[in-house]
This record gives structure tokens, sequence and C-alpha cells, in this order.
């Protein structure tokens, strides 16, 4: 792949929001925003899976980016969005983590539905090249299709949720050991025990070097755990400086952000971009192009370490 091609520029993106899935079983319909460039074929697709109280109109820097370089972007609202506003109370409360998950799978499962929403989309994805992404609860959901898996209170692994659909991942300050958590994290949120063991699937793993969060007793190294403790191929991308919102990834001036940062979020957007483009096609070299000027870049703003598939045991650290 040229250099050219690699920093290509942005083209126009269209979008339609909400398309409505219909989801009898999660008693409200599933609300989708499907982004897309207006040209191109063999669109390769993102699902992207949002933090907690979110919605599919957030993470705009990082949408807006893949879809203007070549990406469909499917972003459903969680049950938990606080544009849905449901009672802390409400049933289905304990049970959010296990719609966000079957969220995705439905997203995946109407395919034809939300290309077909989208005027002119119609027959321009490659379903083949599927990818997941998520930030912070959202990227505890993606890693599931990726072969997490949630451990019950004996540390007997749960369901196996992975989705062969799925082929790589992006996973954006995600937690780590439930070990670790607080004890009122621990009494409240008993799904946040995970298992990387069997997360073989390809991920990219984005942690911030100043992610100190409230729900669990360590300091930001939490948040490296995904990558340690997973087998297979990965990359851990560690932020210099990054706290919970990475920059300012979940929007434009969103009041949450704490470490406002335009150059880093810029960074993630050209990283992540590369990274989905090789991990769905081993031929593209935007992944080992954006390494070289991460490496070479004077502002230290990140720094990254990968590794391959190999024995269990020498996965563990």
């Amino acid at each position: 792949m040229s250099s050219s091609t690699i920093t290509q520029p942005p083209t126009t993106i269209v979008s339609a929001r909400p398309v409505v899935l219909p989801a009898p079983d999660r008693g409200e319909d599933l609300q989708v925003r499907v982004s897309a460039p207006a040209t191109g074929d063999g669109l390769p697709v993102v699902v992207f899976s949002h933090g907690f109280g979110q919605s599919m109109d957030a993470y705009a820097p990082l949408a807006d980016h893949w879809a203007a370089h070549g990406f469909a972007v499917l972003q459903p609202t969680h049950l938990d969005s606080r544009t849905l506003a449901l009672p802390a109370d409400d049933p289905r409360t304990p049970r959010i983590w296990r719609f966000r998950v079957e969220d995705l799978k439905r997203v995946l499962d109407e395919l034809d539905l939300l290309e077909a929403s989208l005027p002119g989309l119609k027959g321009r994805l490659d379903r083949d090249r599927v990818a997941v992404a998520g930030h912070s609860w959202g990227a505890q959901t993606a890693s599931t299709l990726l072969g997490a898996r949630v451990l019950d209170a004996d540390g007997v692994p749960g369901e196996d949720m992975t989705d062969p659909r799925v082929k790589a991942g992006v996973l954006l300050a995600l937690p780590g050991r439930g070990d670790d958590l607080t004890p009122f994290a621990a009494e409240h949120f008993s799904f946040m025990r995970p298992s990387f063991d069997d997360m073989t699937a390809p991920a990219l793993i984005v942690a911030g070097d100043q992610d100190r969060s409230a729900l669990s007793t360590r300091g930001p190294d939490w948040f490296t755990d995904p990558y340690f403790l997973s087998p297979g191929s990965k990359s851990l991308l560690t932020l210099s400086g990054a706290e919970h919102s990475l920059g300012g990834i979940s929007g434009y001036g969103a009041a949450e952000t704490t470490d406002e940062s335009p150059e880093r979020v810029a960074l993630l957007q050209h990283l992540t971009w590369a990274y989905l483009r090789t991990a769905l096609d081993p031929r593209d070299a935007s992944w080992q192009a954006a390494r070289s000027a991460l490496e070479e870049d004077p502002r230290g703003l990140g720094k990254l370490q990968s590794k391959e598939p190999g024995p269990r045991s020498g996965m563990s650290g």
C-alpha cells in the first residue's frame, strides 16, 4: 500500500438515525445509528458499543473518522443509555450487561435491514470483514464477542458468547480483573469478573497511564490486564497522560472529558483506523506504517507493544 493510500483524505459520509430493529425480548426496540462513506464498495464493518449512559450519538470523533476513511460504523443504543431513562429498579437492570451483548449480535443479525436503511448503502458492506469496538463498559461488551467470559462467584467461566462473524476488536479503557474491584463494585457489578483466557481474537487494547478507576483497588495498570491475560495476537497502546476519556473520544466538547487533548484523540483516530484496516485485511500496510510513525513521533504521546499467538503458558504476562 502506498503512503498516499495510508494518508488518504476523508470522504463525505452519510448517516441515518435512528434505524429501529425489532427486539420483542428486550422490552424496547433497538435503535442504531448507521454511518458510512458516500462512495466505495466492499466496506468493512465496525459495530461500536458505547460506555455507560451514552448512546448511538456519542463517540463521534471515532465513528466519524472511521466512516470518513472507508468503514461502515454501526452504533446501537444500549438500555443503560441516559436517553432511555430506565428506572434503577427496572427488572432488566441486573441483566443489562447481557442485553448489551445481545444488542451487538442483533446488529450483526440484521445487517441486511441496516444496509437498506441508508440510501445508497445496499450491497456495499463486506460481511467477511467485521470488527467490534467499545469504550469502558462498551469495551467489556465488545470483548465478549472476541472470547472474554464472565466468571461466576466460584470463579467458573460462564457462557461462551464468542461470535465467529467478528474477526477483530478495538477495546478502549477495558476494565481488568474482577479480583481487584472495590467492595462497592464487587457488590453492585457482579458481571465485572472477566476471564480473558479464551479471548483469542486479534485486538488492540488501549489504556491511559493516568486512568484511575473508582471501581478498582489498583491503579492505571488495571486496564492493561486484558492484554497480558489474553492469548492470541494482541497489541497494547498505552497513552501518556490519558485518563478514562482518553483525550475526549466520547464527543466533541463532552462534559465528562477530564483530560482533553485533541492531539491524543487525533492519534487514537489514526491508530485505531490503521489497526482495523490491517486486522481485517493482512495485506494492508496501514498498521505497520502507523506503528513506525508513532515510534518516530517526538511528542511521546504513547507507546505500543504487541504479541503474537504462542503457547498458552507463555501468555500470562
